[in-house]
């Protein structure tokens, strides 16, 4: 039974912008400037001004932490995620958008300390083999969520059975009760292959 009392929260957006550069799909992507999860890749995006729209935020954390412009482009709402754990600093739920664009350079400023594009098959590729899936995920996250990281990104449903054996062999995680974290690890030493999982 859920707790009757209402939450206090705080909104953010998120973009997830694909170009193409060098004959291959690309997602743009910063290195977070600030604590928490500072250095770590992260798509663009911020916590909502007062009186600000989320598709307006979207646009200006898009300028400010990337140089694009995003007020020229095409812009879609994803959804929203707000799993109450997924941010240290308190509750945060956030709008996510999609966009495609061409893949100008990017200028890093505001909040990220770099900007780049990355070739879609290289993140998905990084899955495999680090603990990346991670970062889609809040603090801690469940099975069931970094499952739903690894199909999103690897487009496949994935056996559940299967997918929990290969993650309980994987010491780049740390699990407890039904709670996982990402740990020191940025490699893990047991791969977690995506067509071993495949449904």
């Amino acid at each position: 039974m859920t707790d009757r009392r209402h939450e206090t929260l705080r909104i953010a957006v998120d973009v997830a912008l694909l170009g193409i550069g060098r004959d291959a799909l690309q997602v743009l992507l910063i290195s977070r400037g600030n604590p928490p999860f500072r250095d770590r890749p992260a798509l663009p995006g911020g916590f909502l001004r007062q009186g600000e729209r989320p598709d307006h935020a979207a646009i200006r954390e898009l300028s400010e932490e990337t140089g694009v412009d995003g007020g020229r482009l095409h812009l879609e709402q994803l959804g929203a995620y707000g799993e109450p754990d997924r941010d240290p600093r308190g509750r945060v739920v956030s709008v996510a958008f999609f966009g495609v664009s061409p893949a100008v350079p990017p200028t890093a400023g505001s909040d990220a300390m770099a900007a780049a594009w990355r070739p879609v098959d290289e993140v998905r590729g990084r899955l495999e083999y680090t603990t990346l899936a991670t970062l889609f995920c809040g603090q801690t996250f469940t099975l069931d969520d970094l499952r739903r990281v690894y199909e999103a990104v690897w487009g496949q449903r994935l056996d559940p059975g299967a997918f929990a054996r290969e993650v309980a062999r994987s010491e780049g995680f740390e699990q407890s009760a039904a709670l996982l974290a990402a740990g020191d690890a940025g490699l893990l030493r047991r791969p977690i292959l995506r067509m071993a999982l495949a449904e």
